[in-house]
């Protein structure tokens, strides 16, 4: 359900953007992301960090990108701002990754994974390494696919490039990771 929850906001921004456009598939995203954080509130769940990033990111950005539309923004063309929105997320995601050892002497990723996997310090070091660059990655790809190819091209990348990269990277860090996996008896 989660996985599902997660996916709503991007999967109607493609139906929207097929349909509409994308001044549609924005403000389709913008509604799906309220939606979602409101679901979540109204059946007392909690809401992740990661959910109220994006929640922020996609308000801001997405906002910023229906507002130009009508209200010129010191010359900018209106849907940069959308095609910034990935690229922000996954920095700010990369930030939060990098400084967060640093500056708050506790690593990000074992704080939000601390209960699902048991890994050594050095391990884990690791792996929040690894995806901190592996978002700095993407926003940088984002970046390359946004500003050199046809909006139409950008937006398949958006949702299914960057969600395939996604994938492999996690399936990959899962056999990297397998061998600290602890085996549960289900007698």
């Amino acid at each position: 359900m989660k996985f599902f929850l997660d996916l709503f906001p991007v999967l109607l921004f493609f139906i929207a953007y097929q349909v509409g456009g994308i001044y549609w598939a924005t403000g389709s995203a913008i509604v799906a992301s309220v939606l979602q954080i409101g679901w979540l509130l109204g059946t007392r769940r909690r809401v992740d960090p990661t959910a109220w990033i994006g929640f922020g990111v996609i308000v801001v950005f997405g906002g910023l990108t229906l507002w130009s539309r009508q209200h010129n923004i010191l010359g900018i063309e209106p849907t940069v701002f959308i095609r910034w929105k990935p690229t922000a997320l996954y920095w700010i995601f990369a930030l939060i990754l990098f400084v967060g050892p640093v500056v708050l002497k506790r690593n990000p990723l074992r704080a939000l994974l601390d209960k699902q996997l048991h890994l050594p310090d050095s391990t884990w070091g690791k792996l929040n390494l690894a995806w901190a660059l592996f978002f700095t990655l993407l926003g940088c790809l984002n970046l390359y696919v946004a500003f050199n190819y046809p909006e139409p091209v950008w937006v398949q990348f958006k949702v299914f490039g960057l969600m395939a990269l996604m994938v492999v990277f996690v399936v990959a860090q899962g056999v990297v990771l397998a061998h600290h996996m602890e085996e549960k008896d289900d007698r």
